[in-house]
């Protein structure tokens, strides 16, 4: 059954419910129906078969929503792009997945014609808000195709930064048991919820309005994360809940109009896609209160792997909860399943850190014309995440990094956030990323890369002596490099190959410019 058909029987049941707002107005259930339906039929008149694919490269905008569930009542596998890639990526994502047609928006059209014009499979190229655009949606309304819970409804394109970007391949059962899980394990949702899109609604902020569609409840679409719009949402709406990213989180924690902002409405912000340190953590829930729920997941599962619940955020006292609970990442979703394991695939006793790997319905079907990053990353059923973490005697999850970041110096296993845990516990540091470099003697040394808060002043001899009182000497960074702040992808992830490109440039040419050396 398609997640489709799902979110029509619930515009049958609220059909004057409002279902999509964003700065042109307001669909209802009914509206949004219609409208999708009539993309559909305006897809299918392009001459799209069932199982073609569809790019949206589009900047948050309720159309995406009426292009995505058009995808779907035709039939179709919807290919959602990052509006702030380049066009050539855009253009090799197209390429890949064999897109037959591309729909966009205004602001990312110019430039994006040329970068596809040589892709033979690409018939039409579509912008949202041009007579093109009404010419589709003014189609006649095609009845919503009869797909199989196992066709593919979504090509989620992994974001790229360690290499070329793989689609994996979601189904309509993949979706549906996202949502079934996100109503679960998060929160109970009903047609008097909101949900703020103020990320990329092609990845999780998208991904998680499915549970709110097909419960009724409202989908408000802002055009990306701006604080003081997210705040004047949650004054207006009722019930509201939102994805952040860490950086995001802490933006809206440190901005000045949150401490005098309305709160009553907000729900739940649920945040993931790189570490929250628990100083970070910690500030967050004393400002906005247990209304913090964590996920771990990936593209290929989507959203769903752990989940650290509101709950467990707090203590019996109401304070943040301990430590090593806000350092983990909860425990496994419902219907996942989640295990730690060597490098040949055997289970690791509690506490012994290894690679993570989960089975569940969410698990995507494979990468997209790409055999060997399957076989590499699905074995015997299991998705091997390549995230590092360990297991306690409870179930909890806690993730060290992904395996490509470990350091390994002088033989010793040195985990990089458990150093950056130590240094963001200095009152003036406000963001710090830790990398191995090479070393002749040891393999490979700690070096941190650290942006300090304005106004703040901090030195390397402070750092150091902070580590060597909460962690081995052998740990510690041996250098310190300060930024005005550190390089993010567009999803809030600090980009660590930036970080090891600038420092291999800086080893290049004056090894002393702008660091921190300790003995």
């Amino acid at each position: 059954m398609s997640i489709a058909t799902l979110i029509l029987q619930t515009a049958r049941r609220l059909p004057d419910n409002p279902a999509i707002t964003d700065a042109d107005g307001t669909l209802t259930y009914a509206a949004f129906a219609e409208r999708s339906a009539r993309v559909a039929g305006g897809f299918r008149g392009l001459g799209l078969a069932p199982g073609a694919r569809v790019v949206l490269f589009m900047e948050n905008t309720g159309a995406f929503f009426e292009c995505l569930m058009g995808c779907w009542i035709a039939g179709l596998c919807a290919v959602p792009v990052n509006a702030k890639l380049h066009p050539r990526e855009v253009a090799g994502i197209a390429a890949d997945a064999g897109a037959e047609a591309l729909v966009t928006t205004r602001g990312l059209a110019g430039g994006l014609s040329a970068e596809v014009a040589s892709i033979a499979h690409l018939r039409t190229v579509i912008c949202a808000g041009t007579a093109d655009y009404d010419r589709l949606a003014g189609a006649a309304p095609i009845a919503c195709a009869n797909a199989a819970p196992d066709e593919r409804a979504w090509l989620f394109y992994t974001s790229g930064t360690t290499g070329k970007p793989k689609g994996a391949m979601l189904s309509h059962r993949n979706l549906l048991a996202m949502s079934l899980a996100y109503l679960a394990d998060i929160d109970p949702v009903d047609a008097d919820d909101t949900h703020i899109t103020c990320a990329p609604v092609s990845h999780g902020a998208g991904l998680y309005s499915l549970p709110f569609l097909l419960k009724g409840g409202r989908q408000v679409v802002l055009p990306g994360f701006d604080v003081e719009d997210v705040l004047a949402a949650i004054a207006r709406y009722r019930k509201v809940s939102f994805f952040a990213a860490p950086t995001m989180l802490t933006r809206l924690v440190n901005h000045p109009a949150t401490l005098t902002a309305d709160l009553t409405n907000l729900k739940t912000i649920y945040y993931g896609g790189a570490p929250m340190y628990v100083a970070d953590l910690k500030q967050a829930l004393r400002m906005l209160g247990p209304k913090l729920c964590q996920i771990f997941g990936q593209g290929e599962s989507p959203m769903t792997i752990t989940a650290l619940p509101k709950a467990l955020h707090v203590g019996p006292d109401g304070a943040p909860a301990a430590d090593e609970v806000l350092g983990s990442c909860g425990y496994p979703r419902t219907g996942q399943e989640v295990r730690v394991v060597d490098e040949d695939g055997r289970d690791l006793p509690s506490g012994e850190v290894g690679e993570v790997i989960t089975r569940s319905d969410c698990v995507m079907e494979g990468y997209w014309n790409n055999p060997a990053g399957t076989a590499a990353a699905l074995r015997d059923g299991w998705l091997y995440t390549g995230d590092v973490g360990s297991l306690d005697g409870q179930g909890y999850l806690t993730l060290r990094d992904r395996s490509k970041d470990l350091i390994i110096s002088g033989g010793s296993n040195i985990y990089p956030r458990e150093v950056e845990e130590v240094l963001l516990r200095h009152e003036g540091v406000l963001e710090v990323s830790v990398i191995g470099a090479p070393h002749a003697d040891w393999g490979e040394e700690v070096v941190a890369f650290v942006a300090v808060r304005p106004g703040a002043s901090v030195d390397a001899a402070e750092l150091d002596q902070l580590c060597l009182d909460n962690i081995a000497r052998f740990k510690r960074p041996k250098r310190y490099r300060f930024e005005a702040a550190l390089p993010k992808n567009n999803y809030g992830k600090i980009l660590k190959t930036e970080l090891r490109r600038r420092l291999a440039e800086d080893l290049a040419g004056d090894p002393a410019e702008n660091k921190g050396t300790v003995s």
